[in-house]
Order: C-alpha cells, then structure tokens, then sequence
C-alpha cells in the first residue's frame, strides 16, 4: 500500500518590523529567537520589514556624541547604557557597547540590504550581523563597506551586495513598507505582524520587545485560530 499522505502544515507569517540601531528590537529578536528555537518554529516564517528611528539623518548619519551633547547637554554620557536595557539585553545574553558606538547612522541602506538578503534566504542572519556589528561591535553600519563586509560574512557575495548598495536598489521596496508600517499599526518598534487566514486580509499586531513566554503564547493561538478555520 502506497505511504499515507501527511497533512501539510499551515505556516504563519511573522512580519517583523524593525531598525538596526533598535536595542528592544535586538532584545526582541534573541527572545523571538528562542520561540523559532522550539516546536512552533517549525509553523512559523519570519519576514523582516523596515522602520527609522531618525528617518530624517543625513544619508552619512551623524556624529553620535555630538548627537547626544546636542539632546542632553554637555554631561550626556554616550557610553551608558540606560539601566533597563543593560539589564534586560544581559538576560539575553548581549552585552551592549555603546562606548564603541561614534556614529548614528542613517539606516536606509541596511533596509535595503536586507532586502537583497530576504532573496537570499539569509535575512534572519543579517538581521543578527547587522544589531551584532552596531550595538556590541560600534560598527557604522550606515557605511556601504562595512556592510557589505557583514554581508559577506553571512554567506552573501560581497561584490554583488556592493553593487546593490550603490546602484541604489531595494529603495522603494524600502520606502513601501516604510509607508505601510502605520497603515498595520506599527507606532513603534519592534512590532510583530502575525499574517491569519487570507495574505490579504487583516492580520494581528504584536508590539514591543515582549516576552518569549508572551509570544509562544500568542503564536500559538494564532496558529490554532488557522488551523480551526
């Protein structure tokens, strides 16, 4: 008798938006990392869509103490982590370096980069290089050496991701999605975009850097809602 068929199991789409120079978004994705990590993961796709912080810096981005002296005055310390963060992205196992960190970077290219990296099928792990590089590295990764160095470093052709970089490709792919954060709901970030029934229908928002708990919880149920339907 031929092998019964197994059933196929229906995916739910994660939209992560995101920026670099987010630490929550860093700490999110370590705790998102640890719900992939166990059965659920195996249901689940992971799509990462681009958000600014500072949407509006110079395409070389700024000098970050200058920033901050700026912002803050003159006693501004750059290389403080502020305290709940410290202690939360410890918990997670990062250790953030701000003292590195010289320049805020304008984050367009980095979205664009990991546009080229989601048809690569490597988008999650430059998602990782990219927080990596800037908050325990102090990399700029505004500049389009370094990240095509990071690029290559997760398996992407360094001279292609050049190219991409200053041809100026995935720009209005970028600038779509940029567009559409508010459209789902995003305010802030990271926000979790779960994708339910139909890819054209309404999809749920989960915002904030919560909880691995909170987020297998919440998958969970969204994939029992899928499947019930």
């Amino acid at each position: 008798m031929p092998d019964k068929e197994m059933p196929v199991k229906e995916m739910l789409e994660i939209e992560i938006f995101s920026d670099i120079i987010c630490p929550w978004c860093y700490i999110g994705k370590k705790r998102l990392d640890t719900v992939m990590a166990g059965s659920l993961g195996e249901q689940i796709a992971l799509r990462w869509r681009p958000y600014q912080l500072y949407p509006n810096l110079p395409a070389e981005g700024l000098d970050r103490h200058e920033q901050l002296r700026h912002r803050y005055g003159a006693n501004a310390d750059p290389g403080r982590v502020p305290e709940r963060i410290a202690i939360e992205s410890r918990q997670e196992g990062l250790e953030f370096r701000y003292d590195l960190i010289s320049r805020t970077p304008n984050t367009m290219a980095a979205h664009r980069l990991m546009e080229l990296a989601y048809l690569q099928d490597v988008q999650h792990e430059l998602a990782e290089a990219l927080f990596q590089a800037h908050f325990c590295g102090g990399q700029d990764v505004g500049d389009h050496v370094t990240l095509t160095q990071i690029a290559a470093a997760v398996g992407m052709d360094a001279g292609n991701a050049q190219a991409f970089l200053d041809a100026g490709h995935g720009e209005q792919e970028v600038r779509d999605q940029l567009a559409r954060a508010p459209e789902v709901g995003v305010s802030g970030v990271p926000g979790y975009y779960l994708k339910i029934g139909a890819m054209d229908g309404p999809g749920y928002l989960l915002p904030g850097a919560q909880t691995a708990d909170v987020m297998a919880q919440i998958f969970g149920r969204a994939l029992e809602r899928m499947q019930s339907s």
